[in-house]
């Protein structure tokens, strides 16, 4: 069974989900891919492993099998590693309940779920501090502000947050998946926690994820809770994009 690849603490965050009526969206980053040398970054053309695979289907079967929930809405970054990891997912809750799932992914072509493109205003500007930093080095400009081409941070988090929110209406029930990069996602994790500085040991591993739901009449006042390695924060809207 491949779920033994899968970081421990995803296990330990769906013992912490609310109750089965909210409904709950899982940013994940894609599975497991072939490996490059580099300062990790990835390129475009790299496909999951048959681990990888594995993972995915065996993950999306678990969520189904231990959450009382159904796979209602799907968006995933265009590149196939998170496509294949969405539809993986989604055929592995087939197996534990094939009536109510989802079999629709939709692609997000604004760039929000690709990395570093939900974060940059000029990628002529941004991009060679991209190559030169490396992932880490460049995620922890971003939260920092302080890379040319960039949007402000919270701006950058706030638009995909909020894509988050209308993806998954509060009014109905089930689970929601987001298929994304470890960039797209540390820097979220980031941003949303008030942290400046993240380093090798905050870095998303594969299949690992941040599990998010709202609270609230609508998008602009309500409160963000999320589940990120076993501990359940929040945050006011309003405060957030105040700050």
């Amino acid at each position: 069974m491949a779920l033994h690849l899968l970081p421990k603490s995803m296990f330990e965050a769906v013992d912490l989900l609310p109750d089965a009526s909210t409904p709950v969206t899982l940013f994940t980053r894609h599975s497991l891919r072939e490996l490059v040398n580099g300062q990790g970054f990835a390129g475009y053309d790299l496909q999951l492993t048959e681990q990888g695979r594995d993972l995915a289907y065996a993950w999306g079967q678990y969520l189904i099998q231990n959450t009382d929930r159904a796979i209602h809405h799907c968006i995933s970054s265009p590149i196939q590693r998170c496509v294949d990891t969405a539809a993986l997912m989604i055929e592995g809750a087939d197996d534990a309940y094939k009536a109510s799932n989802t079999h629709t992914i939709e692609i997000v072509e604004q760039r929000l779920l690709v990395e570093p493109g939900s974060f940059v205003l000029d990628i002529q500007q941004a991009a060679p501090y991209f190559r030169k930093q490396g992932a880490l080095g460049f995620i922890n400009s971003f939260v920092n502000n302080a890379l040319p081409g960039m949007k402000h941070p919270i701006t950058g988090v706030f638009d995909v947050i909020e894509l988050l929110y209308h993806t998954h209406p509060s009014q109905q029930k089930g689970l929601s998946l987001a298929v994304s990069h470890d960039t797209i996602l540390a820097a979220i994790v980031a941003v949303i926690s008030g942290k400046n500085q993240i380093d090798k040991a905050d870095w998303p591993d594969m299949m690992e994820g941040l599990f998010v739901w709202f609270e609230g009449e609508d998008f602009a006042n309500s409160k963000l809770k999320w589940i990120w390695r076993g501990q359940k924060q929040e945050l006011l809207i309003k405060d957030f994009k105040d700050n």
